[in-house]
């Protein structure tokens, strides 16, 4: 199992059009949910800019006790900006959006959620659960820029699938909200890959 779900991994970078750099590593992080675990591998080399902001914040332990708050099935499932109080953990300045660095919105891959201006992703992320290829960048404007993919899920992806397959409600104004509360217990780091068997330029 371990080497087939190598072979799927290095079937996505190659997809994501990532090679490894020469000694690099890529840092790994594990998401404890109360849906189950798994790992995402994050590329730095790629997205300095949001893997930065998103590692600051797992130390932080600014994730821990947030939610997976937006769940559309055949879509993805987005998180890490609200508690389960529906309350908002707020205070992260916004980031460059780094879409523009060649990653596509394939099933498996994190990227970061913003509004309708492009620069302005903080805190909240979602994992794609199919390819969406109409979040990729196609242009420096308001309609192309697009969402920044900054990892993917190496291990556990039948748990992402698990979350999005809750049944879901409105709640607190707010619509595709999991009836089960989908809980980040926290996210931390994990490890980091050998040279030549991750992401890089």
């Amino acid at each position: 199992m371990k080497f087939i779900r190598n072979l799927i991994f290095l079937s996505l970078l190659t997809s994501l059009n990532i090679t490894s750099a020469q000694g690099g590593q890529d840092p790994v992080v594990l998401f404890e949910t109360s849906a189950g675990n798994f790992e995402v591998t994050l590329f730095p080399e790629k997205s300095p800019v949001t893997v930065n902001n998103f590692l600051t914040l797992v130390d932080l332990k600014h994730y821990n006790g947030t939610i997976f708050h937006r769940v559309i099935k055949n879509f993805m499932i987005q998180g890490g900006g609200l508690n389960a109080s529906m309350e908002k953990v707020g205070g992260v300045t916004p980031i460059k959006n780094e879409a523009d660095n060649g990653l596509k919105n394939l099933q498996g891959t994190i990227a970061m959620a913003r509004t309708g201006e492009p620069h302005s992703a903080t805190d909240q992320f979602f994992i794609n659960t199919k390819d969406n290829a109409n979040l990729d960048h196609s242009g420096k404007n308001i309609r192309g820029w697009g969402y920044a993919v900054f990892g993917i899920v190496t291990n556990g992806m039948d748990v992402v699938m698990k979350i999005e397959d809750s049944a879901t409600t409105a709640k607190s104004g707010r619509r595709d909200v999991p009836v089960k509360t989908m809980e980040i217990l926290q996210i931390k780091r994990m490890k980091t890959l050998a040279p030549g068997s991750g992401a890089g330029k």
